[in-house]
Formats: structure tokens, sequence, C-alpha cells
């Protein structure tokens, strides 16, 4: 049977993401010309002012140390993360860990853009992580905390060692403000406002332990940087940068919306009811796959499943039978179907994972929503298991 019952906000894709709940633009707009930050200068008193506190707020909430730089920067996660390698990495070899396409970007910058002598690549495919045991932290280490096409995240940091020599570059783009980071554990990070937060996209974020900035003070790469990259004058750090002075011009609207996202953060409980809101969006997931007789996660081991970018499977015969062409077009067909009925937007999994569902499950997404598109997953797949038996 059809279900009656649509989530209230049927908005579960994985980035940009569902904004806040209660969010409208209006939220954005002070009536108070002198107040508002819309149309004035980021280099303005009220437009810096702004932008510090987009930083505060981060330190704030996700506890970072007061002798870690934060910085707005440009082009995203990408952006930052790519800010990152192509200043820092060099200097020493580099372990690449990938199990999705996103660390697998990482790998093909470090070993086909620029080009570096000493690099190690340790894959595993969607799904699984990869042994972890194998990093040699006396190299630079490169990935993601949490695989935001795959579903698959790191458990924990224990993995990594205080006493390391080479750095941690960590993508934590779908990991911030939903899982717990240890910053001891964490010499480079970088997120985006679009993910956990549901703001918009276009700003990346750039977080450097004292080692990092010890790194960019000490090394200087052998490749031409371009200047959206460049966070030293004179061999020392440009500390405008983590003030909020960004390298080029941000969208002062984007940046408002950061902060009222923030804001609404710190009203229900900060990094800690972030956290739990999300797990239990996945909770709900969990329990719904415990009863399938058709679904199941992309990520079988309970301990590296991603409670944001929650990837599923199906597991029916009638579609594991299928080739990957038709696989991926009845998996296709369910999440057009979901959408159709105004249940739930932007489930298909990502092109080049298996192919099944991804729901994003971050903070902005309540759990009610959640639990009311899960009978519509039921009743797309009956659908289309039908046209998959009278097919055959």
């Amino acid at each position: 049977m059809k279900p009656t019952a649509l989530p209230q906000v049927p908005l579960f894709s994985s980035g940009p993401c569902a904004k806040r709940p209660g969010w409208g633009p209006a939220e954005l707009v002070s009536t108070d010309p002198h107040k508002t930050t819309l149309g004035r200068s980021h280099r303005s008193k009220i437009g810096k002012s702004a932008l510090a506190e987009v930083i505060d707020r981060h330190r704030a909430i996700l506890g970072i140390p007061d002798d870690y730089r934060i910085g707005i920067v440009p082009a995203s996660d990408t952006g930052a993360y790519e800010m990152a390698m192509w200043t820092m990495l060099g200097a020493r070899g580099v372990d690449l860990l990938a199990w999705e396409s996103f660390g697998a970007g990482w790998v093909t910058d470090a070993v086909k853009q620029l080009k570096l002598k000493d690099t190690r690549v340790i894959e595993a495919p969607y799904g699984a992580l990869p042994d972890l045991a194998q990093v040699d932290f006396s190299r630079d280490v490169c990935f993601t905390w949490n695989g935001t096409t795959s579903g698959v995240k790191v458990p924990n940091g224990d993995w990594i060692p205080d006493d390391r020599t080479g750095m941690t570059l960590v993508d934590a783009t779908s990991a911030a403000f939903a899982m717990d980071l240890p910053w001891d554990k964490i010499d480079v990070a970088t997120w985006s406002w679009q993910k956990v937060l549901g703001g918009e996209a276009a700003h990346g974020m750039l977080v450097l332990s004292p080692r990092a900035v010890e790194r960019l003070e000490s090394y200087t790469p052998a490749w031409p940087l371009p200047k959206l990259f460049r966070m030293t004058k004179g061999g020392k750090l440009n500390e405008g940068i983590f003030k909020g002075e960004t390298i080029n011009t941000p969208s002062m609207l984007a940046v408002a919306d950061v902060l009222d996202a923030l804001r609404w953060a710190e009203e229900i409980g900060g990094l800690s009811a972030l956290i739990a809101r999300s797990q239990a969006n996945l909770a709900a997931i969990e329990r719904w796959v415990d009863e399938s007789d058709w679904a199941g996660f992309l990520a079988e081991d309970a301990s590296v499943r991603s409670n944001t970018s929650i990837c599923l499977s199906i597991t029916d015969s009638s579609f594991t039978a299928l080739s990957p062409d038709e696989q991926a077009a009845a998996a296709k067909k369910l999440a057009q179907l979901v959408e159709g009925e105004g249940a739930g937007y932007d489930i298909a999994g990502y092109r080049d994972a298996p192919p099944g569902l991804r729901i994003w499950g971050g903070a902005t997404v309540k759990v009610s929503d959640i639990e009311a598109l899960l009978p519509w997953l039921d009743w797309a797949w009956s659908a289309v298991k039908a046209e998959l038996k009278k097919a055959a």
C-alpha cells in the first residue's frame, strides 16, 4: 500500500544539505540598515566582525584548541583541502587513504597533479575501511574522516599516535559538527558550511595545528602556488586569513546564513546535541533495516558506519541477479518514484558508488522526517520489484 504520511521536510541531499529546522530567508536580513552585512564590504568593520564571529563560533562549538588557527577560504571543502595539500605536501613521504571517490580524488591530486615522488596509496572498496595498521605516521597522512559517497567513517582517532612525526591532513567535510573530532590527532582539518550546518556552498573552513603552521613557515614547495593557495608572506603565516580577512570576496549572504546555523547549534545544546540528532537519524534507519527483507547498509560493519551520509544497498535477489547497468537503472527508478511522490529528494546513491540509496542524516534533518521517508522506500521498492518480475 502506498503510504499517506509525507515527511514535513523531504530534503535528504548529501550536499547542499537541508537547512536547520524553522529556517527562513527572513532570518538573514536585518531591518536595520546599520546592522545588516548584506551589501556591505567584507573589509568593512561590520563585515570583518561577522567573519570573525563565524570563526569564533566554530571554535567554541567544536572545541578547537586556542592555539589552532581557523580560516575561511574559497571553494568549499575542496578548495580548503587542496590549499593544504599544495602548500604542505612534499616535505616528506605521504600515505594516502582512499575508500571512496573524494579520497580517491586526493590521491589523484598528489600523484598525478603534484607528482609527489614518495607516495603510498592504501585503498579499500566502497563499504569498507582500509587497514589502518598499515599507515606509517613518520610520513604525512591524507584521509577523509567520513567518506561521504560510501557511508564509511574512521571509528575514532585511537589509531593515530601522539608521537607521530608526520602530519595528518583530514578532510572532515561530512564529519565536522556530527562526529567527535579529536583535535590532538589532527594537524589540518577542512570542511564546508553546506554539510552538517546546512549552510550555503562555496566557502571552506581550514584549521591548522601549531605543527601545520610550523610546516608552512619552514617549507617551500617546489611548484608555483596560485594566489588563492598562498598562506604565508615573507616566510611567516598570514595571520589575517585566520582573523576573518579572507583571500577573496566571500558571500556576505552565505556568512549571515552560516551564522544563523551556528547560533541555532548553540541554542539546541552545541556539539553534543548535534551529534545526538545525527545518531538518532542513523538509529532510525538501522531499526528499519533490521526489519527489511530487501535493504542493507553499504557499510556492513556498524563501527565504521556513517551517521551523516547513510548509504544503503539493495539485497533482494531479484536485484542482485541483475547486471551492473540494470542495477543502476533499478536503483535510479526507486529514487525517482520516491521523489515523484514528494516523499524524499536527492536520495540516489553517488554516481561512482555501487547502485543503491544515500540518505543524509546530519543534524539539520529531523528524525521524524527520516521515519516518514522509510515506508516510501518500501513502497517504491515493491513497485520496482514488480516491474522486474514482469520484465523477467
